[in-house]
């Protein structure tokens, strides 16, 4: 269910479909071309973190032909590279992916992980996606970086504090997609804890 969740925010940054159909609810006339999105094939997809959810994101990946690059301290290259992407540092990783996308944890190693230097890091005109945990990416500094112009959109699925608030300066924001850590909250995934859960119940 992540990962989906994951790649329908790709899509939807790449296409554009958020902002065009809210221009389109409340404007008429604007040119197509204000709106024109970019193709993902062939493009550049960076994870930070290669768990199941990461590994899971790399293959949808391949149905666009992606580049896909790793940075995981945790997994050796060879696991990674069996995962299906190029293992690589997270300097690397910002600087060449189109995409950038956060798999990990919240822990005192990943908390404000992705401020302003790594945002200035990434490639102009990337897009930054999250649906791991608030905190580990800064709110402010994303803000910053899609104002400036520096990234071309944004993916936010988890927050600092969840709701946002309404006033939140993301919310602002056409560019971003703004979901509230319902990445995995499906009517299958939802079967699908409670089987797993009642296997280990059985199993004790």
């Amino acid at each position: 269910a992540v990962a989906e969740h994951t790649l329908g925010m790709m899509l939807g940054l790449s296409k554009r479909i958020g902002e065009c159909d809210r221009r389109r609810r409340r404007e008429r006339g604007f040119p197509r071309e204000d709106v024109r999105g970019r193709e993902m094939q062939g493009r550049v997809l960076g994870r930070v973190g290669i768990g199941n959810v990461g590994t899971r994101v790399a293959r949808l990946a391949s149905a666009f032909d992606m580049t896909v690059l790793a940075y995981d301290p945790y997994v050796s290259a060879d696991e990674i590279a069996r995962r299906g992407a190029r293992p690589v540092s997270l300097n690397e990783l910002l600087e060449q992916a189109d995409f950038v996308s956060l798999h990990c944890p919240r822990t005192a190693e990943t908390i404000g992980m992705i401020g302003a230097q790594a945002f200035a890091r990434m490639k102009p005109g990337a897009a930054f996606i999250t649906t791991a945990r608030g905190g580990i990416h800064d709110e402010d500094a994303l803000f910053a970086a899609l104002q400036s112009g520096h990234l071309s959109g944004a993916g936010v699925d988890v927050w600092d504090k969840e709701p946002p608030p309404l006033d939140h300066p993301l919310l602002t924001r056409d560019n971003v997609i703004a979901t509230y850590h319902t990445a995995g909250v499906t009517f299958e995934a939802r079967r699908n804890v409670a089987g797993m859960a009642a296997e280990q119940v059985v199993g004790l």
